[in-house]
């Protein structure tokens, strides 16, 4: 007969799996923190945060690391691309800074699994929602900022950033730049976008947009996100103008 770890005997291998699971975290990033409390803290829901206070969660150093992002980013494409102007450049850190992106390097760092949810967030599927997992993913900036100074932050950054950087997977003008721009040059007012409809769980929902024009037929999109329908929208609008996704000719 298997006996029950006693409580204080779970406790311990609970918090050995746990120091495991860090340590293997940090050494996805390139860092080790001489402070582990601000690993914690940037790896802390508000839903689980200790009194349900904010300054207990990741939202602090999700500010910190956001800007940090924006700093470290704006460097490396200054030094990448030197023959850029500034109006590249703002684009290509757009996309770069974008919580779609953030998403997508806190997928490859695996973070879901590390982050402290309160049961309801957690039952809900917040270990996949893209939302936080961007917001979990600034934050960690934040916190090697934080705990190994702008060299840290640099060097996680460029780690997951810097393939993006080279090789973006997004034209630099996205659908809805592009539809406003082409609106512009007509003496058409902005696009404005309407949600129509939104399904499926809260935790993966599902949105449907429309844009409209003065003069045009209104175009639909759908999206995870708001914003991804409504790129899709005004993807859908440029191309019933006859204007391909990746070029704009006013």
């Amino acid at each position: 007969m298997v006996r029950a770890l006693e409580p204080a005997v779970h406790d311990r291998a609970m918090s050995r799996s746990k120091v495991k699971d860090r340590g293997a975290l940090e050494e996805r990033i390139g860092h080790h923190f001489a402070d582990k409390d601000l690993l914690e803290r940037a790896l802390t829901h508000i839903s689980a945060a200790s009194g349900g206070a904010r300054v207990n969660s990741y939202q602090r150093l999700e500010f910190l690391g956001d800007h940090v992002l924006g700093l470290v980013i704006s460097d490396m494409l200054f030094r990448a691309f030197a023959k850029a102007n500034e109006g590249e450049l703002s684009r290509r850190l757009a996309d770069l800074v974008r919580k779609e992106t953030c998403a997508e390097v806190a997928k490859a760092i695996d973070i879901g699994p590390q982050l402290k949810l309160g049961s309801s967030e957690s039952q809900a599927g917040g270990r996949l929602r893209a939302t936080i997992l961007a917001d979990a993913c600034e934050a960690l900036v934040g916190a090697v900022y934080l705990d190994g100074g702008y060299p840290a932050a640099e060097g996680f950054v460029e780690r997951f950033w810097k393939e993006r950087m080279l090789k973006p997977l997004r034209p630099l003008r996205d659908p809805k730049t592009m539809l406003q721009e082409w609106a512009q040059a007509r003496g058409l007012p902005t696009p404005t976008y309407r949600e129509l409809a939104r399904t499926g769980p809260h935790h993966n929902p599902k949105f449907r947009i429309a844009v409209e024009l003065p003069d045009h037929a209104p175009a639909e999109g759908l999206g995870a996100s708001k914003r991804a329908a409504e790129q899709a929208a005004a993807a859908a609008m440029l191309s019933s103008v006859g204007v391909a996704a990746d070029k704009l000719d006013v």
